[in-house]
């Protein structure tokens, strides 16, 4: 269809629409929510708050046939901004360091001439200590060359400040460890109390003034989410990282008063199903329709909470350059788009599953995922206008 682009959109459930023909130009599209939708909808939970709703209601709502239980102990955490081949720390009074080959600790000391103290690569699956030395401003390894018989890590003070690659240094509660990244360096593991966690996890996670419930049911989701991955990654070097690819952590200086009293008004609290942890999946926005999964307490229903009035994400209407559609689609002019199949919840049939684009130089066939990738949407859910 010369100078115009065709959009049809079609459902798992219905015959397609007849094409819709629109003007050449940019595409318009009508989008709800913003995630996966699977599980609790964080700006749902705020909403569930304003209604009246305690923390327990929300995850009864957002989890259903789950049940409450506890979890306590540690959790190891990959700090993925440490990108140096050691771990490096400030020093600091009543710093340890451990080999834990052997489990030996000793108290490094504190003079104003080191500054830093950092355990480095040494050999296959060994480290050693080093120590920097303000007056010559350089490295030297400590004690006589100072070798542990495998990684090491910093423990002792309440708050240790990790060293970054740019000089910035970031505070974490609990111990610092190295981990081995395979012959390319070491990986920082913050092993800290699973409560201290949550503390730099929240307030990342959720809007620090939101009611108290949905500031709970936060914590009781993420620590909820926490258990569920230690329990399946015990035999690896750390449970989660600490970016959106699991839950977004900032240590000790993303510490809020908010929600560290959320925290603590759901103490150890979890939910589980089966007798172990559920997934506890969230995301900021369902759209009025959260997404099923794979386990029985992930359905797809009706959020009446999501769509209060400050939510941005509810419902949404973006642009996209066609020059950008079609670069990104790869097949020349784009004549036509087909939502070829979606998963039954909601307006216009729900999220997307599969889309076709037909353009001058062939089709191409995407996941709904993948669209949205490419043009950079909120949620699969979404319906070209």
């Amino acid at each position: 269809m010369s100078g115009s682009l065709a959009l049809l959109m079609a459902t798992t459930l219905l015959v397609p629409p007849a094409p819709v023909a629109v003007s050449a130009g940019d595409l318009v599209i009508y989008g709800r929510g913003y995630g996966h939708g699977r599980g609790m909808s964080q700006y749902g939970a705020q909403g569930a708050a304003l209604a009246g709703k305690s923390s327990t209601e929300i995850m009864n709502f957002y989890y259903p046939g789950t049940t409450r239980a506890h979890a306590g102990g540690v959790i190891r955490i990959h700090i993925t901004a440490d990108t140096t081949d050691g771990l490096r720390v400030g020093a600091v009074n009543g710093l340890r360091v451990r080999d834990l080959g052997d489990g030996t600790a000793w108290t490094l000391p504190r003079t104003r001439n080191i500054t830093s103290w950092s355990i480095d690569s040494y050999g296959t699956s060994r480290t050693r200590l080093r120590y920097y030395w303000a007056p010559t401003k350089r490295w030297a390894v400590w004690g006589g060359r100072r070798i542990f018989k495998g990684m090491a890590q910093f423990e002792g003070p309440v708050v240790t400040a990790l060293v970054l690659p740019s000089g910035r240094q970031v505070g974490y509660r609990g111990a610092l460890r190295t981990a081995d990244r395979r012959g390319s360096g070491l990986d920082t593991i913050n092993v800290v109390p699973l409560e201290s966690y949550l503390r730099g996890v929240v307030p990342r996670e959720a809007i620090t003034s939101w009611r108290p419930a949905a500031l709970q049911a936060q914590a009781v989701a993420a620590r909820t989410y926490s258990a569920y991955h230690r329990r399946l990654r015990a035999n690896r070097d750390y449970d989660l990282c600490d970016t959106v690819s699991c839950q977004v952590y900032g240590g000790y200086g993303a510490e809020v008063g908010s929600t560290d009293e959320a925290i603590a008004d759901t103490a150890g609290v979890i939910r589980i199903s089966g007798g172990v942890p559920v997934i506890a999946e969230f995301s900021a926005s369902s759209g009025g329709q959260t997404a099923p999964g794979d386990e029985p307490y992930q359905v797809g229903k009706a959020d009446p909470y999501d769509g209060h009035p400050g939510n941005p994400h509810n419902t949404w209407k973006v642009t996209v350059k066609r020059s950008t559609a079609e670069r990104v689609f790869g097949v020349g002019t784009i004549r036509h788009i087909v939502v070829s199949s979606r998963n039954g919840y909601g307006e216009w049939g729900g999220r997307a599953l599969r889309v076709q684009v037909t353009g001058a130089d062939g089709v191409r066939t995407f996941t709904g995922e993948q669209v949205r990738y490419k043009l950079r949407l909120r949620s699969t859910w979404f319906n070209f206008g």
